[in-house]
């Protein structure tokens, strides 16, 4: 069984594992393909001519589950110890503090340009080339601790008191929903708190290019985890036809083809990993 570990917790051989791992998956250019795949679903997300999948929507969380479950797998290709760890930003909250550190994902950015200079990823070591881009700066970049503080545990609190799932318009406006405070469009602005914080690449559709992203998404699923063992009796909404919302046994995006992936199949996580 995966074990999905608080980075805080890895010991020095499990960290250098996991960098590892995505140093290989960079050189391969597997890496490359899901920031592409992040970069078009969001901006499609974000075009109306598009069924939203993964962003402002109730399938946000269920097609990220799907997401990290498929960069798990091609992380443990290249070593089968490897999982996602986690960061639990409501602990872990200082730009100093872990998961910050020259063994896993280095530090903040320096100069005019924020540019990360220590760690795996650090530009200088020519393992790490930002090619998926939506700027010019072809390294990573990162202003923590930016304009908004992290979200506090009684932010979360706010998430974990939600009854409902999700509800119309089964958009950034729905109100006082666990999927629209989670992903932080409403109330307690979460998630997406965490990408501003960290900024950079992480405030941009190519999130993934900071590896960042892999151990925040894995603390919002946890979350959603969570939520799911407080409030068992609520289930994944909508269920039905929804014209602007993928239904719970409907297939997302880009995993929509024959036997493609549906909300219904990522509600249980326990078939796939466990959280420690």
């Amino acid at each position: 069984m995966i074990v999905r570990k608080n980075q805080a917790n890895l010991s020095a051989a499990e960290k250098s594992a996991f960098v590892n791992a995505v140093l290989e998956l960079k050189r391969r250019g597997v890496y490359d393909e899901f920031v592409t795949l992040h970069r078009t679903r969001f901006i499609q997300d974000m075009n109306p001519a598009y069924v939203r999948t993964g962003h402002n929507t109730p399938s946000f969380l269920p097609w990220h589950r799907q997401y990290l479950i498929a960069f798990e797998r091609e992380l443990r290709t290249i070593d089968a110890s490897v999982s996602i760890p986690y960061w639990n930003w409501v602990i872990d909250r200082s730009p100093t503090a872990s998961p910050w550190t020259p063994d896993l994902l280095g530090g903040g950015g320096l100069g005019t340009n924020f540019q990360v200079l220590d760690g795996p990823f650090a530009y200088a070591t020519g393992n790490w080339p930002i090619t998926v881009q939506i700027d010019t700066h072809p390294f990573l970049r990162r202003t923590l601790g930016g304009t908004y503080p992290l979200p506090r545990q009684s932010d979360v609190d706010q998430a974990m008191a939600a009854t409902v799932y999700d509800a119309p318009p089964w958009n950034e406006n729905s109100p006082n929903t666990f999927r629209n405070i989670l992903e932080g469009n409403w109330g307690a602005f979460l998630h997406n708190q965490v990408h501003t914080w960290v900024g950079g690449q992480m405030a941009q559709p190519v999130s993934p290019n900071d590896p960042v992203f892999w151990l925040h998404h894995a603390f919002v699923d946890k979350l959603w985890a969570d939520w799911q063992q407080l409030h068992p009796a609520s289930p994944y909404l909508p269920n039905g036809t929804t014209p602007d919302a993928v239904d719970l046994n409907e297939a997302m995006a880009p995993w929509d083809g024959p036997g493609g992936v549906t909300p219904a199949q990522m509600l249980d996580h326990t078939p796939y990993y466990t959280y420690l």
